[in-house]
């Protein structure tokens, strides 16, 4: 008897704890794919009872019912009516689940959300920027030309604008409109505004309501003080924007919520951005410099050992070109001979991200973290640390660690040296421009890099699983039999080793829910038609599909476990629905290092999924 979809759904809502406990659905090739508020107001066991659902299980924050393949999008598409849920993606439900998660991971996640899609930007700048500044010292006629004027400014915009960068990416993370947020980035370095980098000159005061003071405040005082190079405020105003936008969407009439919404969202937080915002980010900011200027000239260089090791750190956090106010009084103050003793503090803590990163790029046996090490690594070496940090080093945590220690060393032993430099802004192997000792600061280089390197390449071990297996060539469809039953044989879709269900990393899959199944581990990325038939499904992102043979025989070929999050990326039909398949025909392609990159396993799942209709099954494991 066919299933009822609404039924089905129905049973499955009444046993979630409510509407106000489903923060969001999406469904898969197999399953209701669901990210719950409290997991304890679920009925689990009424659940698995509920007919049509094969089974249930929680995984990375989401709730899943397995349904099966060509009736869960009917059931899904109940369940929203009858829940009144609007329709998500496989990424919404991700975001929702891992709402869920402690407050240290979420904060984690959002900033690496927010960076990684942007490292592209920043590593094009940091190596060009690095290259243009040591042209620039070494020939002083280059930085008169009209070439270096240009390439300058091709060199810098990512970071002369990078406010406006990432708060595009903040908006996209925190669901709000990406104009919207690029406007608030713009506003926070707007012309009008004094350039952040040259506060130290002063700058101007906008008194919006007269004088009117609370005790010491000036009410709505804002500084015309923008905010390059700073991130963390950048990131804030743009989370407030989001939740101030979706507020009002709520409650502003549609009639008039298209002009009303993104006027208010923008004013109000243009208000709280530069009135509340700015000013204690400044607050924390200066006290962060000031500290950094006491430890800087504590004896015997144990200050400028800690300032080596925090640096990187500050940089994460967006401070670190604050340093510049630092360094210029450095070099105006008769008390340090008037050299700027913090360069050689900065060199020695990015020579060491510089170190850890390569020592990455020499370790690592996956090609696609060497693409982004070597040049990251380069443009540390140039001084611009952006990319080695937030694309390799802080990622995996122990090289940014063994950064800290060699950055640490580093700088100690340019304090008891002391070294210092004749201008700001330039490090790593462009210091060698402005340095007052160039063997010493070579000796500083050394260290600081090597001890990193040298740490990294003991403490650092790349995960097995993130490391891609050689792809064979020359192999042909396998001939191993996966399954034999009175309707016929399955041939096993996939060259690999074939492991028994109880080995799938997946707890539906290995409990054999959906019917007899066998894993693959495969050892080329292609799945061969198993028999002569007909596809009778293709999943949207191409990592499943379901066949059936002449004779009667249903199957599911699964490619990897929850690599439906990988939105099709790393995958290829070479079929679609209703074509009429022959045995060893090419049906799938799939990018096993892709997966692998991505956190998934690429086990390939084979399944039976009309056992009731066949007798006397038998698995070849």
């Amino acid at each position: 008897m066919a299933l009822d979809y609404r039924k089905c759904a129905e049973e499955i809502y009444s046993h979630l704890g409510g509407k106000d406990n489903i923060a969001s659905a999406a469904h898969c090739a197999t399953r209701l794919r669901l990210a719950i508020v409290d997991i304890d107001k679920v009925d689990t066991k009424a659940l698995e009872n509920v007919e049509g659902v094969q089974g249930v299980f929680s995984s990375n924050g989401q709730l899943q019912c397995i349904i099966g393949t060509g009736t869960v999008n009917h059931v899904y598409d109940e369940f929203l009516a009858v829940t009144g849920l609007s329709a998500a993606t496989k990424d919404d439900v991700k975001a929702a689940a891992a709402a869920n998660q402690p407050l240290p991971q979420r904060m984690v996640k959002t900033l690496g959300d927010v960076f990684v899609p942007i490292l592209p930007a920043i590593v094009a700048s940091g190596l060009m920027m690095g290259l243009v500044e040591a042209l620039a010292k070494a020939m002083p006629g280059f930085g008169a030309t009209d070439w270096f004027a240009f390439l300058d400014m091709v060199s810098n915009t990512a970071f002369a604008y990078l406010p406006v960068i990432v708060a595009v990416s903040a908006a996209r993370v925190f669901g709000g409109n990406i104009f919207l947020g690029a406007v608030v980035g713009l506003l926070m370095i707007h012309s009008n505004l004094t350039n952040g980098w040259n506060a130290a000159n002063g700058y101007k005061v906008w008194y919006l309501f007269g004088h009117a003071r609370i005790g010491d405040y000036v009410l709505g005082q804002i500084n015309q003080l923008g905010y390059q190079g700073h991130v963390i405020p950048v990131i804030i105003a743009v989370w407030f924007m989001s939740k101030i936008e979706k507020k009002l969407h709520d409650v502003v009439p549609a009639v008039v919520d298209l002009f009303v919404t993104p006027l208010t969202t923008v004013l109000v937080t243009a208000f709280l951005t530069f009135i509340v915002i700015g000013p204690i980010f400044s607050t924390l900011e200066t006290y962060v410099l000031q500290a950094a200027q006491v430890l800087i000239t504590v004896g015997a260089g144990i200050g400028s050992a800690v300032m080596g090791a925090v640096y990187p750190i500050t940089v994460v956090a967006g401070l670190h070109h604050m340093y510049n106010v630092i360094e210029a009084g450095l070099l105006a103050s008769k008390d340090f001979g008037n050299l700027n003793i913090w360069m050689p503090i900065a060199s020695a803590a990015n020579f060491a991200q510089f170190g850890a990163c390569l020592a990455v790029a020499v370790k690592t046996k996956n090609p696609k973290m060497r693409t982004v090490a070597i040049p990251s690594a380069l443009s540390a070496s140039l001084g611009i640390t952006e990319p080695a940090i937030f694309g390799v080093n802080l990622r995996l945590m122990k090289p940014f660690i063994a950064g800290m220690i060699g950055g640490a060393i580093g700088a100690w032993f340019g304090a008891i040296s002391k070294l210092g430099a004749s201008a700001y802004g330039v490090t790593g192997i462009p210091g060698y421009l402005t340095i007052t000792n160039p063997a010493v600061y070579t000796i500083e280089l050394a260290i600081a890099g090597g001890i990193a390197f040298a740490l990294t390449m003991v403490i650092w071990h790349e995960d097995p699983d993130d490391i891609p297996a050689a792809e064979p060539e020359g192999l042909e469809a396998p001939k191993e039999v996966a399954f034999t039953t009175d309707k016929g044989e399955v041939l096993v879709p996939v060259n690999g080793k074939v492991v028994p269900a109880s080995e799938i990393p997946d707890p539906m899959f290995s409990a054999e829910t959906m019917g007899p199944s066998i894993g693959v581990e495969p050892v080329e990325g292609k799945v061969y038609a198993p028999f002569n038939g007909t596809v009778s499904m293709i999943f949207p992102t191409k990592h499943a599909i379901g066949i059936q043979s002449d004779d009667g025989v249903e199957l599911l070929i699964h490619v990897g476990v929850d690599t439906v999050n990988m939105e099709g990326k790393g995958f290829g039909a070479n079929v679609e629905q209703g074509d009429k398949i022959s045995t060893g025909d090419l049906l799938l392609t799939f990018d096993r290092a892709e997966i692998k990159q991505a956190g998934y396993s690429d086990t390939v799942v084979v399944v039976i999924t009309n056992k009731d209709a066949l007798t006397d099954i038998k698995k070849a494991a």
